[in-house]
């Protein structure tokens, strides 16, 4: 991969000249070039004026040899934000319809969106036939074909619902619930699940919370894990079921790869390069969130990522083999898709730029909002392109706002109901348009799809074999595991047969005793995996048998000897794990796995005392704020209450570690979460704003306080709020505009005037504040509103 920058970066001369123009000639009508991409032109004045497709596309770069052509487009689907396929190859696409249609978003809570079936029945490579599979649903969010089931979740519900069309007219008549939690998902709806993914492991891996799924007996069966996963919009996967996430709003474009989630978070500080933050479009970003703060001055671009999502390793066929492996994540707003390459440390993952300060996808159509990317079955690059003026959901693009200012200047609200779905090929190679017909096949059949090079064929007949739950197929599978042992050439294949083994539940320990010994490191990595079933029983001499691999040259088999070693309660296991710390010691990744995970067992341990010394009432909230914290208050606040930090520095909300308004005045506390908090906090200005919470019940605001009060992990140590007090804060201290902490630092001042406010009372017959502050309070609220 280094090769590869170089070669980028010292091209010149005659031979730079000669290739452009052998590029150019074999791209005849392609808009990119090799001297437009390495110019890095900016166009200063975009048009906010909708393209045709065949217009965008000419706005589009990519590196020579690359060419990006159209498979659907509206009128068949408009706003587009996800997508997936079946076995058979015919693609699903989600639509958010009601998504931003102006810049309040009003009615974007009706249920009218819908998820489209559609087909290539030519075989030319484009979508010619089109179904609403289903109809009226309220800004569907997470999607994945399970057989000839199509798993479906909405914004704001939690539940998980199976649809299948049983009469093949396009459409499903058939919905059952598959997973259950009736409970609302009360976030915004940027920080609520993006993504689901059947990864190679046979768990089901939403983007974000701390639960995963097994498909059991036709339902999704949930486990939780140690730590909430952070991720945002769309998740991915490599070959050997390594997770990669994204967090979009404190600019953070991949994390959580370094470790599986099962064993609890795991991010470096320079996971990625500094350069892999940073955006290079080729048009001046008029409609940044943030402003002229995230802006260039000399050219108005982007300056770093603000909404990252949608990314994909690329495991397909029909793409140069440099790419194959690669990770790309796309930027909406600097209207591009980055292309990273991933490094291996002694075991640990960096991510790269492939590219020196450009990307290898931008676009200048000020339209173009690349949301999704995949690998599709023809073994070439999909990205989904929701083609929409307002990509900034409404609680970020306030009224007076600079992005709403910019939204009505440039009428960006009148650009919606289009969308793209494109194909990025290669010049050397023929997509593979021949529709895979898996659904129809055997599970003997589909034995031979895992040795297919595209990575979605062998996945999908991993999952299919599962599904049919066909243990006669054992002993082929064996013989795929074992043929490979010595060879290690078809690797690929006796992993995802090991897997399939593990998933009918018919896996042996002496298939696994063997795999221990294979010519190739991921097999021997993931004979550990699987053999945790016989950790879990404390198998001493299955453990024993591990112990040779303590010392295995390849460190990804180490870590994994003692990611699955490390919560045994066996002496053996115990021992081992110690022999990997002292002979590892300067294994970066190891010593912070293990730092990590004896902080995080520490703080667990200390809270479970301290919780034991409370009373009844306060255990339960601060057991129910625990889950709120988790899945709500850490996506912005990180769940150490320091912050999610960007080189060391909390980006996009202050602490709440240690922090004063925490652990100081409670009336003031409960006034931030039920009003909300914007502008600069002890001087420091962040591109959120803490949104009100008033929509939520009196025991919802006192559990999270509580928690955040009196949270071990976040090392906080004062009184628990109570229902009572957040009832008496929201009937007598309202406030009809969002305060700033000035206006909340005057609104205390005052509150000395009031006769009981030292019991945590108002005052008597009505009066809540005594004359001189009520007329600050006013004049601050008037000035407030005038700003």
């Amino acid at each position: 991969m280094v090769s590869r920058k170089r070669w980028m970066s010292l091209m010149s001369g005659l031979t730079f000249l000669l290739f452009c123009l052998v590029a150019c000639q074999s791209l005849p009508g392609h808009h990119s070039t090799m001297i437009e991409f390495e110019k890095r032109q900016i166009d200063r004045n975009p048009s906010p004026i909708p393209l045709s497709p065949a217009e965008s596309i000419k706005k589009i770069q990519l590196p020579p040899g690359y060419s990006i052509e159209l498979v659907a487009s509206e009128p068949m689907i408009q706003d587009p934000v996800a997508l997936t396929w079946d076995g058979n190859g015919a693609m699903y696409v989600v639509q958010m319809n009601t998504f931003m249609n102006d810049a309040r978003g009003t009615d974007q809570f009706a249920s009218t969106s819908q998820i489209k079936k559609l087909e290539d029945t030519n075989g030319d490579g484009k979508m010619d036939k089109v179904s609403v599979f289903i109809d009226s649903l309220l800004l569907p969010r997470v999607i994945l074909t399970i057989g000839d089931e199509l798993i479906v979740g909405v914004t704001n519900v939690q539940h998980l619902y199976a649809y299948k069309d049983t009469d093949h007219d396009g459409k499903a008549d058939q919905k059952r619930l598959v997973f259950e939690n009736s409970a609302l998902d009360a976030r915004n709806m940027e920080h609520q699940n993006g993504g689901l993914i059947w990864n190679l492991d046979n768990w089901i891996y939403p983007s974000r919370d701390n639960l995963r799924f097994k498909y059991k007996n036709g339902l999704l069966v949930a486990d939780t894990m140690i730590d909430n996963m952070i991720g945002q919009w769309g998740m991915t996967s490599d070959d050997y079921g390594r997770l990669y996430y994204s967090e979009a709003g404190p600019g953070l474009p991949v994390v959580q790869f370094n470790q599986m989630p099962a064993y609890g978070s795991l991010n470096f500080t320079d996971q990625y390069s500094d350069e892999f933050t940073v955006p290079y479009p080729i048009m001046s970003t008029l409609d940044a969130q943030g402003g002229p703060d995230v802006l260039s001055s000399s050219d108005s671009t982007l300056t770093h990522f603000t909404s990252g999502c949608g990314q994909s390793v690329f495991r397909g066929d029909r793409m140069p083999a440099d790419m194959y492996g690669d990770y790309f994540i796309a930027e909406p707003v600097a209207r591009i898709i980055k292309r990273g390459t991933i490094n291996n440390q002694l075991g640990k993952r960096t991510v790269d730029n492939v590219y020196q300060e450009k990307e290898w996808l931008a676009s200048s159509d000020f339209n173009f909002r690349p949301v999704n990317t995949y690998t599709g079955p023809d073994g070439c690059f999909y990205i989904v392109d929701m083609y929409h003026g307002i990509i900034q959901e409404g609680e970020f693009a306030e009224e007076d706002s600079y992005l709403n200012k910019k939204i009505k200047a440039l009428g960006l609200d009148k650009n919606r109901h289009m969308g793209r779905i494109y194909r990025v090929r290669h010049k050397d190679f023929q997509p593979d348009y021949i529709l895979p017909s898996l659904l129809d096949k055997s599970p003997l059949e589909l034995i031979s799809y895992l040795s297919h090079p595209n990575g979605w064929w062998r996945d999908m007949a991993q999952q299919l074999m599962i599904i049919h739950g066909d243990t006669s197929i054992k002993s082929r599978l064996e013989k795929i595991i074992l043929d490979d042992i010595k060879t290690g050439q078809n690797h690929l294949a006796a992993l995802h047969a090991l897997w399939t083994l593990e998933g009918l539940g018919v896996i042996d320990l002496s298939v696994i005793k063997n795999v221990l010994h294979s010519v190739h490191p991921q097999i021997r990595k993931a004979a550990i995996w699987v053999g945790e079933k016989w950790i879990r029983q404390e198998d001493t001499a299955f453990m024993l048998s591990l112990a040779v691999l303590k010392n295995d040259p390849e460190q990804d088999v180490v870590f994994q000897l003692y990611l699955s070693l490390r919560t045994s309660g066996s002496a053996t296991a115990r021992s081992i794990v110690e022999d990997i710390l002292e002979t590892n010691s300067g294994n970066e990744l190891i010593q912070f796995s293990h730092a990590v995970f004896l902080d995080s067992h520490a703080r667990a341990k200390a809270e479970a005392s301290r919780i034991k010394l409370l009373n009844k009432g306060d255990k339960k909230l601060l057991a129910q704020g625990a889950i709120t914290f988790k899945q709500f208050c850490s996506n912005c606040h990180g769940a150490d209450g320091k912050g999610i930090l960007v080189q060391g520095i909390p980006s996009i909300a202050p602490p709440l570690a240690g922090s004063p308004r925490v652990n100081g005045d409670k009336i003031m506390l409960i006034q931030i979460l039920l009003y909300g908090l914007k502008g600069p906090v002890d001087g420091k200005n962040y591109p959120g704003v803490m949104l009100p919470q008033k929509h939520q019940s009196d025991e919802w605001i006192a559990s999270v306080l509580s928690y955040i009060r009196n949270s071990n992990d976040l090392g906080n140590r004062v009184s628990t709020v109570t229902v009572e007090e957040v009832e008496d804060i929201r009937q007598t201290a309202s406030m009809d505009a969002m305060p700033d902490q000035r206006l909340l630092e005057i609104f205390k001042l005052g509150r000395g005037e009031a006769q009981n406010w030292s019991q945590g009372k108002p005052g008597s017959n009505g009066q809540r504040w005594g004359g001189h502050f009520r007329s600050a309070l006013n004049d601050s609220l008037k000035k407030q509103n005038a700003q």
